[in-house]
C-alpha cells in the first residue's frame, strides 16, 4: 500500500494559487464545450449504425447523447491524474477537493451535473457568485467541497 504524495490533491492556503482562476475557467469552459462538441460527431456516426443494427432503438440515445459524451468527457479527465480537463490544461488550473483526496469519476460527474442544474435554474448570473466567495469557488464548488486552482 502507498499513499499518493502528490502536492494537487491539496487544496492550497495560498491566496495566489487561486488568482485569475475564474477568467481561466470561463476559457476552459469554451474550450472544453468544443472538444465535447467534436467528440459528439463521432458518437452520432456510432449510433447511427447501432441504431441500423437494432431495428432502430439505438436511435433513442439521440436526445441524450451530448449528455453522455460530455459526462465521460469531464468524468474521465477530472478523476484523472490531472485532475483536470484538456481546457483546464490548456489554461493553467486543476480541481482539488478541499479533503485532500483525488476526485474521483462520481464527484467529478455530479460537479458537471449540478454546474448545468444551477445554472438552468439560477441562470449563469450565478457564476458571479465567485467573485464574492472564498477561493473564486462557484456555488457547485461548495456543495461538493471542491476548489479550482492554478497549475501554471
Amino acid at each position: 500500500m502507498s499513499l499518493d504524495s502528490n502536492p494537487i490533491y491539496a487544496a492550497p492556503e495560498d491566496w495566489r494559487a487561486y488568482s485569475g482562476v475564474l477568467s481561466r475557467r470561463v476559457f476552459a469552459f469554451i474550450i472544453d464545450y468544443m472538444l465535447v462538441a467534436l467528440l459528439w460527431i463521432p458518437a452520432a456516426v456510432v449510433v447511427f449504425f447501432l441504431g441500423i443494427l437494432t431495428l432502430g432503438l439505438g436511435w433513442l440515445l439521440y436526445p441524450i447523447l451530448f449528455f453522455i459524451v460530455a459526462g465521460l468527457y469531464f468524468g474521465m479527465s477530472l478523476a484523472g491524474a490531472a485532475q483536470a480537463t484538456p481546457g483546464m490544461r490548456a489554461m493553467g488550473i486543476a480541481m482539488v477537493r478541499l479533503d485532500g483526496r483525488k476526485l474521483d469519476f462520481v464527484t467529478a460527474i455530479a460537479h458537471l451535473a449540478l454546474f448545468w442544474i444551477l445554472n438552468s435554474i439560477l441562470t449563469p448570473l450565478i457564476l458571479l457568485a465567485g467573485l464574492f466567495i472564498e477561493r473564486s469557488r462557484l456555488v457547485h464548488d461548495l456543495l461538493l467541497g471542491t476548489a479550482t486552482i492554478r497549475t501554471a
